[in-house]
């Protein structure tokens, strides 16, 4: 049977991926050695390390004033590089508070300086993304997170700023369009649109560093992992080979132009049918609905163990949802084939009919 991944994360990723990995995992570029026992110094390695940056930035069509590099810690250790690197000595900064891991963000921020959160969602359980707000100029950055996965909220535009601003696009890096030139710091852990975890991926202005007076940590500091190509300490060769080889299967896909027609249709499906049938709800504010990630709850609770089953028994999994929402998610990043979405709304027909 077929399995249709809604998983969160870590994200699904096309079966050519996996197959390129498996080989490799025995036999890396015919070269007799596994790709999880080579060096990450050796020329082979170090063009799949080059190559990846390379297509982050086709792909993005980043500027020139921008730079690419790959560290480890996930989105989780970029909470604390960002204000390492971006607020001053005795600074500050502005924080949209959207989610769990902005909140997270925010934590690791307010050891190094005074945070101000300028708007939050949190009185609605984080189901809305704030509009009425203005990002003050007296910061020394502004700090969102434009996909919240628990949530299923997703920032649709951008607020202006005079101060640099630094995006969390962990779960919607790559799925449509962005102007990278308006951001001076984006960051994202690989495992939910971009490769396998083990990775994050971080596009950096490099004309706002060296800015802060802050002897930085080494490996905590942008610039050291700019001037040594993202190989200041040894880097998970095999993350970062499945991070290359899903980008060259975007560009194959059209780029993110491309993929981004195919997320569209994925999210007005399914999300019209949770629309449609009287036996869900959506528990995001219509307006601010993620592509990435739908989140919706059964109006009668009773009715789970029958639901659960009917998914289950179609070869869906990792439905459920984020015990902060209930209910279910149905995560739907670059590689998830229209198909998938297609068996889910499906079973959601089926289900009305037999009980509705």
């Amino acid at each position: 049977m077929k399995i249709h991944n809604f998983s969160a994360g870590p994200c699904i990723l096309p079966d050519e991926v996996f197959q390129k990995m498996s080989e490799a995992v025995l036999n890396f570029n015919n070269s007799g050695s596994s790709i999880m026992e080579i060096s990450h110094r050796r020329a082979d390695a170090q063009e799949v390390m080059d190559t990846s940056i390379q297509l982050v930035k086709e792909l993005l069509q980043v500027p020139d004033t921008h730079e690419v590099i790959f560290t480890q810690g996930g989105a989780s250790l970029q909470f604390v590089m960002v204000p390492f690197n971006m607020m001053k000595v005795n600074g500050s900064a502005a924080y949209l508070e959207t989610g769990a891991w902005a909140k997270g963000a925010i934590k690791e921020a307010k050891k190094l300086g005074n945070v101000e959160i300028i708007a939050s969602s949190a009185d609605q359980n984080f189901n809305y993304i704030p509009k009425d707000y203005t990002v003050p100029s007296n910061v020394d950055y502004f700090h969102c997170t434009s996909n919240n996965t628990i949530f299923g909220t997703q920032m649709k535009s951008f607020p202006e700023s005079s101060v640099p601003v630094v995006c969390d696009m962990s779960s919607d890096i790559l799925s449509k369009p962005l102007d990278v030139s308006k951001f001076d710091v984006i960051y994202a852990g690989a495992q939910k649109n971009m490769g396998p975890a083990g990775s994050v991926m971080a596009i950096v202005n490099k004309e706002v560093l060296g800015k802060t007076g802050r002897d930085i940590p080494s490996y905590l500091d942008y610039q050291i992992h700019i001037n040594k190509g993202s190989a200041f300490n040894t880097w998970p060769v095999l993350a970062i080979y499945g991070v290359m080889l899903n980008l060259q299967w975007l560009k194959n896909q059209g780029g993110v132009a491309g993929i981004s027609k195919i997320n569209q249709e994925k999210a007005e499906l399914l999300y019209s049918e949770i629309d449609r049938n009287g036996l869900f709800t959506g528990t995001a504010v219509v307006e601010d609905r993620s592509e990435m990630n739908a989140t919706f709850v059964l109006n009668n609770e009773d009715l789970k163990s029958e639901f659960d089953k009917m998914w289950k028994e179609a070869g869906i999994s990792s439905l459920n949802g984020h015990r902060d929402v209930g209910g279910y998610r149905a995560s739907m990043y670059n590689a998830l084939p229209l198909e998938s979405v297609q068996v889910l709304v499906d079973v959601m027909k089926a289900f009305e009919q037999k009980f509705g």
